[in-house]
């Protein structure tokens, strides 16, 4: 078993309570994730109802498919999602788990700390440099398109 974390820290121009459900939103990351540069295709909560600790959720990435759930949740506070992607035989190949705290730091802006972990196991261990700069990668795109989607779009600003 290989474990590899990182933090990640970012402004966001709006209030906590907005940021937050952004976060929770699963279904609404298809609207504001990146086309490109993310190996997010598409995402997709899995259990009925409003988000809360065991709400699962399902990725189509540019590897496959991976499965996760929410396993803490204080509004408007913390979120920590588990993903993990299973081997033919079912056995966990890579498991992460992103988590986001939030505080509020004006009215209209939110700082926003994303703490990443990531173990693998059998092989992936070997791999574990290369997994590391992809999850960087992810992450990084993850919380700038956070950030981006509450910014004023080039299009509204020049109208």
């Amino acid at each position: 078993m290989t474990t590899i974390e990182f933090e990640l820290e970012r402004a966001i121009p709006a209030p906590i309570d907005k940021v937050f459900a952004r976060l929770v939103d699963i279904n609404g990351y298809n609207e504001w994730m990146p086309k490109k540069g993310s190996m997010l295709k598409h995402t997709r909560q899995t259990s009925p109802g409003e988000p809360i600790v065991g709400t699962t959720y399902a990725d189509e990435t540019t590897q496959g498919r991976s499965h996760g759930e929410i396993v803490e949740l204080q509004a408007p506070h913390t979120v920590v999602f588990h993903w993990w992607e299973k081997s033919t035989s079912g056995k966990v190949q890579i498991e992460g788990w992103p988590g986001y705290f939030l505080q509020a730091s004006g009215v209209n802006e939110t700082l926003v700390r994303l703490n990443a972990k990531l173990t693998a196991y059998g092989l992936y261990r070997l791999a574990a440099p290369i997994l590391r700069r992809l999850a960087v990668r992810e992450r990084t795109v993850t919380i700038d398109a956070l950030k981006a989607s509450f910014e004023p779009s080039q299009d509204s600003a020049q109208e």
